[in-house]
């Protein structure tokens, strides 16, 4: 049996990382993203610092609204991803700001909402493991967009995640961008220092 290459294992895991998502009971879903969003509010790291990058959830990932919502709410600006492949852009955002209908089915701010360099990115994921390493949905938006940011300046990167997300080991690649903190319901994982 030969071993599988790195995206082949990153599909395979990826798979094996909705399941476990897909399998989590919507109240629990929510009381997560609640706990989440206390957990991040706390995170000394994250004060203070603007623009925060957050995104629209789509399928099973953890709702990181309240958490915005929460930050916009103490005066940091927040922005929403904006998909323009195989780039993303990051929009202002404001609850109640009318959103279109992106990439992926994605909502996401028009092109007129002021673009935006963010300090700190609230990053969605499948799969995790306690380096940082992050298997999202294999497009590599999230990596290229923490490439290009900090080409521009340091940037936190906070992957928002279920404690039943996590796996021994990310097949990491080149290009792959590994995140400083994740936050799950059960606890905040310091990957490396932010």
């Amino acid at each position: 049996m030969h071993s599988l290459s790195p995206p082949e294992l990153k599909e395979r895991l990826r798979s094996e990382g909705f399941a476990r998502r897909d399998g989590l009971d919507k109240d629990f879903r929510h009381d997560a993203a609640q706990r989440i969003m206390a957990q991040a509010l706390d995170l000394p790291d994250l004060q203070g610092v603007t623009p925060v990058g957050g995104y629209w959830p789509i399928r099973t990932e953890v709702d990181p609204r309240p958490l915005m919502e929460a930050l916009l709410e103490r005066g940091q600006d927040v922005a929403l991803s904006q998909i323009l492949h195989p780039y993303l852009s990051w929009r202002l955002w404001q609850p109640g700001d009318v959103l279109i209908k992106g990439g992926f089915g994605v909502r996401e701010p028009g092109p007129d909402a002021p673009e935006v360099f963010p300090k700190a990115l609230l990053v969605p994921l499948v799969a995790f493991d306690r380096r940082g390493g992050r298997i999202g949905y294999g497009k590599g938006h999230f990596d290229r967009a923490i490439a290009a940011l900090e080409e521009q300046h340091s940037v936190l990167t906070i992957g928002l995640a279920y404690a039943v997300q996590e796996i021994d080991e990310v097949p990491v690649e080149p290009h792959d961008r590994l995140l400083d903190v994740i936050i799950t319901e059960a606890e905040l994982i310091r990957t490396k220092s932010a």
